[in-house]
């Protein structure tokens, strides 16, 4: 249910005050959308968004992200691939944990293993079956060793679900440490000893950041209150919301996120049996016309793979996409009417698993209106119900085509699983390369997947967080949002 637009009077006042910025020597205040920010051990399931930005600001992982998306030193303070990628050696900084007590390449290797072991739920877990071992050469040094060559792996090693953490407690080793008791949490700077000196030096509150987990609704208005300087982690879900309240433009910033909008087709019954059908439903939906209703910036895509990233081939591109749109259409609406002459007594029901909001409801106005212009009947049922069409809506964690396969095929035969899983299994970056593009392929001409777009993932920036910067992995980490000395 949507609440009735503010007042004009009233949007004109939060306009005004959100034109202003907080102060530069006051610390920065950050909401996250989701649940409550706090500690959760990955290899106990997936995690919220706020609570990978918890887990990130608090335990940092042998390399990080910078703030533009690329890789920086995180506990490793350099690293090595040799063995054509099978071999990543990292040596380690100087480091401590929340006692005191320093962090050897003991603690890192039992932490990793620990998430990576085949019991873990960790989200990322099919992406790091690669690692065949995980070795403490020196107390400072870890080697890690792959059944296969990945030069493109220390994008995994950066997410925050591969961060070295001491279990039970799920302590970290920064860069951040948190203050008990604060609410919303209090993250300070944590103590690095690798400092010039040894010597202990008071941290300036400025450096200091309160984050707190929250619904996209109250973060949106805490921000143009000027209560917050950032939100972040704002997703299709949440956008129509932007425009129910006035926010000057230059504080809407948009990443040009990499990864995965469509509709995994997860049932293969009825109208949706065959190839042919399934892609009947893929070249009907008006894609131009659903990215304009958010925002006119954002374009569609038809294919699986963005780019030819480590495939062989440049991205598939499915028969229908050279016919025009009102064609596409015809074809998808005789398709239909053929299916049911052959089946007159089966059901047209298409189910769409969509989670409710107002960015859903705005996705589901316009699917649902294609939907039954090529004969077919809508019904929006809950993300975790069974359904036939389901949205996945996800940001690549590194730049592999087996990533995009993998994610966008969750009901797929086995042939198709094999293809996948050959990939994966490449002997060489050649192979590997050639192995993919054939299931690109595979899975194009099979219509398992409907892909309309990359992720639309927006933040709210104040002025003053001069560093923050826009990429393709959606991830602003909290060390990098104001220039040094700001």
């Amino acid at each position: 249910m949507f609440r009735p637009a503010l007042p004009l009077a009233a949007a004109l006042a939060l306009f005004a005050a959100g034109c202003e910025q907080r102060p530069d020597d006051v610390a920065v205040v950050v909401s996250a959308i989701g649940g409550e920010a706090k500690l959760a051990d990955p290899a106990r399931g997936e995690l919220d968004f706020a609570s990978r930005v918890m887990l990130d600001s608090t335990a940092q992982g042998l390399v990080r992200f910078d703030g533009s998306g690329g890789i920086e030193p995180g506990l490793a303070e350099r690293w090595i691939v040799i063995d054509g990628g099978r071999s990543y050696i990292f040596r380690l900084r100087e480091a401590e944990w929340p006692d005191g007590t320093p962090v050897d390449a003991a603690d890192v290797v039992q932490s990793l293993k620990r998430t990576i072991d085949p019991k873990s739920r960790v989200a990322i877990a099919p992406f790091v079956a690669v690692i065949d071992e995980i070795v403490e050469m020196t107390p400072r040094i870890v080697e890690v060793r792959l059944k296969r060559p990945r030069p493109d792996l220390l994008k995994l090693f950066a997410q925050p679900e591969l961060a070295i953490l001491r279990r039970p407690a799920l302590a970290g080793t920064g860069p951040f440490r948190t203050e008990r008791g604060q609410a919303p949490l209090l993250l300070r700077p944590g103590f690095d000893p690798s400092r010039v000196g040894g010597e202990t030096v008071e941290p300036d509150p400025a450096d200091d950041v309160h984050l707190r987990g929250e619904r996209a609704a109250r973060a949106i208005v805490r921000f143009v209150e000027r209560e917050s300087d950032l939100v972040l982690g704002g997703t299709y879900r949440d956008w129509p919301l932007l425009a129910r309240i006035e926010i000057a433009p230059a504080n809407i910033k948009v990443d040009p996120a990499a990864g995965l909008f469509g509709f995994a087709i997860v049932s293969r019954e009825g109208f949706l049996a065959t190839p042919e059908n399934r892609a009947a439903i893929a070249m009907a939906f008006d894609r131009a016309a659903l990215t304009a209703a958010f925002r006119p910036e954002w374009q569609p895509v038809e294919t699986l793979l963005p780019a030819r990233l480590d495939s062989a081939a440049d991205p598939a591109v499915p028969e229908w996409a050279v016919l025009p749109l009102e064609s596409r259409r015809l074809t998808a609406r005789n398709r239909v009417a053929a299916w049911h002459a052959a089946n007159p007594d089966a059901p047209r029901t298409i189910r769409v698993a969509l989670a409710r909001s107002p960015g859903a409801t705005l996705l589901w106005s316009r699917i649902a209106r294609d939907l039954m212009d090529m004969g077919l009947r809508p019904v929006w049922v809950q993300e975790d119900e069974d359904a036939d069409l389901r949205l996945i809506d996800a940001v690549a964690p590194y730049d592999s085509g087996r990533w995009y396969l993998v994610t966008a095929c969750r009901l797929c035969p086995e042939p198709l699983m094999e293809q996948i899983e050959a990939a994966r299994d490449a002997p060489t970056l050649t192979d590997r390369a050639q192995r993919i593009a054939d299931a690109d392929m595979a899975l194009t001409a099979d219509a398992a997947y409907i892909p309309i777009a990359q992720p639309l993932r927006w933040s709210l920036v104040a002025l003053r967080l001069r560093a923050w910067q826009p990429n393709a992995r959606a991830w602003h980490p909290l060390t990098h949002l104001r220039e040094a000395g700001q």
